[in-house]
């Protein structure tokens, strides 16, 4: 029965935030321009864009080549069948590996995981556990990665979500 909820959840997320889907147009005014300049590496920044949470996370070079372990542990390693922009379809699941952009919430049942101390996010609620690319770990009963909105870059310091590149 969970699955069932969680399948819609997806879909629905999916309707919402996949670019390039040919039944979703974004609104005028619907992209937010963020900029990060300041963000130091290992910190995370919330904003509200569309009703929704979105991280900003800033990894170092080591938690991105951490990345790489424990990746048997990860119910979806690759991001198969998560939902992200193309572009987004790679171990670190960012356009840029250093930044991380994804929506706070767990796919579960939709709570605010934290940015744990051993790395990682964590779902206080039922203890799902996701990488720093938002990547669930088996473990957990979330059923999918991290949602990954649609955002480009506009400069080296500042994204767009809303937008793809």
């Amino acid at each position: 029965m969970w699955a069932a909820g969680a399948g819609a959840v997806a879909c629905g997320a999916a309707l919402l935030l996949r670019p390039g889907c040919a039944s979703v147009s974004y609104p005028q005014g619907s992209a937010l321009a963020v900029e990060f300049g300041d963000l130091p590496q290992g910190k995370l920044r919330t904003v509200e864009w569309r009703g929704f949470p979105v991280w900003i996370l800033r990894r170092s070079a080591a938690e991105i080549e951490a990345l790489a372990a424990r990746e048997d542990a990860l119910a979806d390693p690759d991001s198969k069948a998560s939902v992200q922009p193309d572009g987004c379809r790679n171990r670190h699941r960012s356009l840029r590996p250093e930044i991380f952009v994804a929506i706070g919430l767990c796919t579960h049942q939709g709570c605010t995981p934290a940015l744990a101390s051993t790395g990682g996010f964590l779902c206080p609620c039922h203890s799902s556990r996701y990488d720093l690319a938002g990547r669930v770990f088996k473990t957990g009963p979330a059923p999918a990665n991290l949602v990954i909105p649609a955002y480009r870059h506009e400069a080296a310091d500042r994204l767009l979500l809303g937008e793809v590149a």
